[in-house]
C-alpha cells in the first residue's frame, strides 16, 4: 500500500476511534456464504431513513471517502466509489459483508471494517475490543444503500 494510502487509513481509523457514534456492542455471530452475509445481523431489516443519516454523519466517515446522491452535503469524498446506484450493483448480503469487513475483498483497502472488534490500529480506548458500528447500524446502512438505484 502506498504511503499516502497508509496515512489516509490511519487517519480514518483514528477518527473512528475518537469520534465514533453509539455503535459498540458485542458482536453477534453471522455466516458468510460466498461474497455475502445473507441474513441480517439483527434478524430484521434495517431502517433506510436512519441508514441515510448514518451515511451522511461525519462520525461514520462514509462521505469522507465516498460521494453520492447527497446534494445537501457540500464536501464529499473522492477516494472511493460513488455510492449512486449501489443498490443496482450489490445485494443486501453483499453490502452487509462489505460493511462488516471490507478487507475480505481487498486486504489493502482503506475502508474500515465496521463490525469487527480486533485488528485495528490507533483505536480510542473506549472502543478497544468493540465494533465501530452496532449490528442495528450496519443493517440501517445496508437498508439505505440498497435503495440507491439508478
Amino acid at each position: 500500500m502506498a504511503r499516502s494510502s497508509l496515512h489516509t487509513a490511519a487517519l480514518i481509523a483514528a477518527g473512528l476511534g475518537l469520534a465514533c457514534g453509539a455503535g459498540a456492542e458485542e458482536l453477534v455471530p453471522y455466516k458468510i456464504i460466498g461474497d455475502t452475509i445473507p441474513e441480517p445481523l439483527t434478524g430484521t431489516p434495517g431502517d433506510p431513513a436512519h441508514g441515510r443519516e448514518l451515511v451522511l454523519a461525519r462520525t461514520t466517515t462514509c462521505i469522507l471517502c465516498h460521494s453520492g446522491p447527497f446534494p445537501e452535503v457540500r464536501f464529499q469524498g473522492d477516494l472511493a466509489p460513488d455510492l449512486t446506484g449501489t443498490g443496482n450493483w450489490w445485494s443486501a448480503g453483499q453490502l452487509r459483508l462489505r460493511l462488516v469487513d471490507a478487507s475480505r475483498f481487498n486486504p489493502e483497502t482503506i475502508m474500515p471494517s465496521y463490525y469487527r472488534d480486533d485488528g485495528f490500529v490507533r483505536v480510542g480506548r473506549n472502543y478497544v475490543g468493540k465494533p465501530i458500528l452496532s449490528a442495528a447500524e450496519i443493517e440501517d446502512i445496508v437498508a439505505y444503500l440498497a435503495t440507491l438505484r439508478d
